[in-house]
């Protein structure tokens, strides 16, 4: 069976070699057969064949007879293509907790010490994606000041706060009636505490950044920092708060 350039390419970027994509290919077109079969119709080295057949059905695309002598039939493509996918977002998420563990430590160091960053964040979506590097970065503890008005951002929030690393603990403080905010609770908040009112809010991850939300009836600035001034003022009114509000 012959295949397009452009799928051939496709396959390989998924990971399957030259031998796999021609011994898949093979097996689409003829249903099943043995080891030989494959070799002679896909023209495959038969010291190969074997090597090029496990692989395959390792990465899920072939599946094979319990019972000698094995015959080897492929996978549905889409149902392939869908177990490639999963192996791979099991890769890159074992890659990142490297990274994370390993490597922006050293950057956020480096960062802290030579060069503490202020960003002003434009639009919804710019400050939902910071909001989700800053909580995936987390590794002790989470602060988070909700006012009415920034209900929105932290509700979207709610699914990366069930994400986030075992024992890092979550301290909710929000405006408002308890009842409103329970939903954010049960997604993996710790301890939550309310206040009738409150100007601004934000988040603090670590002792280490903050998120600052200002504004009154709607979000009219939110700033992310790094700056070790900064933070501490922002986790110390934080403390402030959190002691006089009521516990939910």
């Amino acid at each position: 069976m012959a295949i397009d350039e452009n799928t051939r390419e496709t396959l390989r970027e998924m990971g399957l070699n030259a031998y796999e994509v021609d011994a898949y290919m093979a097996l689409l077109e003829s249903g099943q057969m043995t080891a030989m079969e494959i070799s002679r119709e896909a023209k495959v080295p038969y010291s190969k064949i074997y090597e090029v057949l496990n692989l395959l059905k390792e990465k899920g695309w072939i599946k094979s007879s319990e019972s000698r002598p094995f015959k080897y039939q492929p996978v549905p493509p889409l149902a392939a293509t869908a177990f490639t996918k999963q192996r791979l977002d099991d890769k890159f998420q074992a890659w990142e907790q490297t990274v994370a563990e390993t490597l922006q430590p050293l950057y956020e160091k480096r960062e802290l010490v030579e060069r503490p960053d202020i960003l002003i964040l434009h639009g919804q979506q710019a400050v939902l994606a910071k909001l989700e590097e800053v909580l995936r970065k987390a590794n002790k503890e989470i602060m988070i000041a909700a006012p009415v008005f920034a209900k929105p951002i932290f509700a979207s929030a709610g699914q990366l706060l069930t994400g986030l690393k075992r024992n890092v603990t979550v301290k909710l403080m929000a405006a408002g009636e308890s009842g409103e905010w329970k939903p954010l609770k049960s997604a993996g908040v710790n301890e939550l505490r309310v206040r009738d009112h409150m100007f601004g809010g934000g988040v603090i991850a670590d002792g280490k950044e903050a998120m600052l939300f200002l504004g009154e009836d709607k979000t009219s600035l939110v700033i992310w920092s790094n700056h070790v001034g900064l933070v501490g003022f922002a986790r110390e009114y934080f403390q402030f708060l959190w002691d006089s509000s009521k516990t939910a």
